[in-house]
């Protein structure tokens, strides 16, 4: 059983740089905080308030809630630059972050990812409401306990279920401006669920080596290509076919179908060229996994947007 120890007690002269410049720890820190993460998140929550609207809703509201769900957001991702402080520093993909590079200290790093988290849970509960500060908090709690720290490096199956973490800024959305839970920001909950084994498998395929280098059971490290590929194609439609689930429940107008109908086609189309692709060989040069992922930010982010456009085209 694999056991992370943080060490916070102190930190050693190879932690930081002996004279930092300014600018430069500023950088570090906001990179713990993975921007271009969070910035795919905020996709998943500002077009749900303005579906849960049926409108435009209140600026400071918006403003409140991007800026909350962005200091949560950050505070997962620093804690868990934090958690994974020995892999980062053995794949390519990571080795350039702050704690890999030693630009800033464990310690500082820890303090900083509490610190947001402890601001993003008072702002998100003052200005928003208390329902959307703790469906932030536990988001953040799954994220850097159940799936970094307990199933990350335990099983296949890791971002099937740590994902889920990654699907609460849509119920977050919804209840920053309704004030309770209902069935639509649900069915969105599950679109992000489905959609993440896909889009993250993709990038795991181009980065293999690095997760078998680190010991990480990432399903692309330790299955075929074939069966990677097979499971990508069943999550797709699943996705696919909960995203129609918005039409009935919400109900949305005639552009939401439109829209979730074309990009789902495309998205089969795209998993099952990779399928096609991947069933008789491992190169990864005639796999092309990428091309999945840059289209699955797309869909993501397309799918969001048409369900905030609906309500203003009735």
């Amino acid at each position: 059983m694999h056991v992370t120890v943080i060490d916070v007690s102190s930190a050693s002269n190879a932690d930081v740089p002996t004279s930092p410049d300014f600018s430069a720890v500023v950088k570090a820190y906001v990179a713990l905080t993975k921007p271009r993460i969070i910035e795919l998140l905020l996709l998943t929550t500002v077009p749900v308030m303005f579906l849960a609207q049926q409108g435009v809703p209140p600026l400071w509201l918006v403003v409140s809630t991007f800026v909350g769900g962005s200091l949560s957001a950050g505070s997962a991702n620093a804690l868990n630059c934090v958690v994974d402080a020995d892999i980062d520093q053995l794949m390519r993909r990571t080795s350039r972050r702050p704690l890999a590079r030693h630009q800033v200290s464990m310690r500082g790093a820890l303090i900083f990812g509490l610190v947001l988290g402890v601001v993003s849970t008072l702002l998100l509960g003052v200005y928003v409401n208390w329902l959307s500060s703790g469906l932030a908090l536990a988001a953040n709690v799954f994220y850097v306990v159940g799936y970094t720290m307990i199933l990350k490096r335990r099983t296949s199956q890791n971002i099937v279920w740590g994902g889920a973490a990654g699907c609460f800024p849509a119920m977050i959305g919804w209840t920053a401006v309704t004030g309770e839970l209902a069935w639509a920001p649900v069915v969105l909950f599950l679109v992000v669920f489905f959609w993440t084994p896909p889009h993250f498998w993709a990038l795991a395929m181009r980065y293999r080596d690095d997760y078998s280098a680190a010991s990480v059971p990432m399903l692309p490290s330790v299955a075929t290509s074939d069966e990677v590929s097979r499971q990508i194609v069943i999550y797709s439609w699943v996705m696919v076919g909960t995203s129609l689930l918005l039409w009935p429940i919400t109900p949305t107008g005639w552009f939401y179908p439109a829209v979730a109908i074309t990009l789902g086609i495309v998205f089969l189309v795209e998993a099952y060229d990779l399928r096609s692709r991947a069933r008789d060989t491992e190169d990864l040069a005639i796999i092309k996994p990428m091309r999945l992922f840059h289209f699955s930010n797309a869909y993501l982010a397309l799918l969001f947007v048409a369900a905030a456009v609906d309500p203003f085209l009735r």
